[in-house]
């Protein structure tokens, strides 16, 4: 290089190098002197390294909250049952060992024949929502998979499963595409072998119940373990095309069950009413049987009373009903009673007693 004076201009000088004196001011500092082999410079060194062990080893500690569970990997190879314990925990870290937390309690869902979004707009699928009932009808089903986490180590390491981006499910997790053809083949064999009466109206219940055994079933043959709380059908209707006819057809029926369950709501109102009125008729005519019996009864015995007091002595009984008779005929008025065969004369008073005649002559 040359200077604007016209005289060449050397370079700058370049400082020198020099790790001793480097590692001789490191060791002023903490007090050593010596060149780089002191023992305090590798007192140092194993005090850095130990340090970087430390916080290595300190990157192993988690927490596992309630309802999580931990899987532990070592070099790669899943190390005995999850862990559920909770509270703090340690583990080998990265790159020896690794550990998957996961809250396993928490209840999933999946769609099956349709999307819901966060506006709870439904996008229907027909790829997955149409099918053939026992009948050969087509029929429009829409189902939601409750689903949780039953064993931690076999949800993550048994299955190799794509995924599914609409669910936003990562790649080797059951619940991706595992789960939703095993939801729809299960699905399908179930409606397929019942009529489509049964998966609109009758049997929906027990279409749930079917599919979530054969569902639970697919899943434990894959190990995959996933719980499958419930199965609930959404919206279950015929094709768009037949749709009108399915709905008249369905309002009839619910119209004849309208009618039925006033019918029996009338038999129910009606029914105990006439058995009540005809309980009462039939006390009341026992009543009445008992009364007449406990009468004639009464009439019989004072018959038998009367007889006896008859076959004792005839005459005075004869007389005594003679006069009751007479009493009955012509109450309340006093009565003379003449007979040849009687001295004296019988006098009866109005109230109906027999007054002794005076001695004489009669009148």
């Amino acid at each position: 290089m040359f200077s604007p004076g016209g005289g060449q201009q050397q370079p700058p000088r370049q400082p020198e190098f020099d790790v001793d004196q480097i590692f001789g001011r490191i060791r002023g500092i903490f007090g050593g002197g010596g060149r780089l082999g002191g023992g305090n410079l590798g007192v140092i060194i194993l005090a850095v390294v130990a340090l970087i062990i430390i916080i290595w080893a300190a990157t192993g500690v988690y927490t596992i909250s309630p309802g999580e569970n931990a899987a532990v990997r070592l070099f790669g190879a899943v190390q005995g049952d999850p862990i559920a314990e909770e509270g703090l925990q340690w583990w080998w870290p990265a790159p020896v060992g690794k550990r998957d937390v996961v809250l396993v309690t928490e209840t999933r869902r999946m769609e099956l024949g349709f999307r819901s979004n966060e506006a709870a707009v439904n996008t229907p699928f027909l790829d997955e929502a149409l099918m053939i009932s026992g009948d050969l009808n087509i029929v429009d089903v829409q189902m939601v998979v409750q689903y949780r986490i039953s064993n931690l180590n076999n949800f993550l390491f048994n299955v190799d499963d794509p995924g599914e981006q609409i669910r936003a499910i990562p790649e080797g997790q059951p619940d991706g595409r595992t789960l939703k053809d095993g939801a729809e083949a299960a699905l399908r064999l179930v409606v397929g072998q019942r009529s489509i009466d049964d998966v609109l109206v009758r049997g929906r219940e027990q279409v749930e119940t079917d599919t979530r055994e054969r569902l639970q079933a697919i899943m434990d043959s894959y190990l995959s373990g996933i719980e499958v709380i419930s199965v609930q059908l959404q919206d279950v209707k015929a094709p768009e095309e037949v749709r009108d006819a399915f709905d008249d057809v369905l309002r009839g029926r619910q119209e004849r069950e309208t009618r039925i369950n006033q019918a029996l709501a009338y038999e129910a109102d009606v029914i105990p009413r006439a058995r009540g009125d005809a309980q009462r008729i039939i006390e009341g005519a026992e009543a009445f049987r008992q009364a007449r019996i406990e009468t004639s009864t009464g009439e019989a015995l004072r018959f038998e009373s009367v007889l006896n007091q008859y076959q004792s002595s005839p005459e005075v009984t004869r007389q005594r009903l003679y006069l009751e008779s007479l009493e009955r005929v012509l109450p309340g008025v006093s009565k003379i009673i003449v007979d040849p065969n009687t001295d004296p004369v019988l006098i009866l008073g109005q109230d109906g007693n027999v007054i002794p005649a005076p001695i004489g002559p009669t009148p």
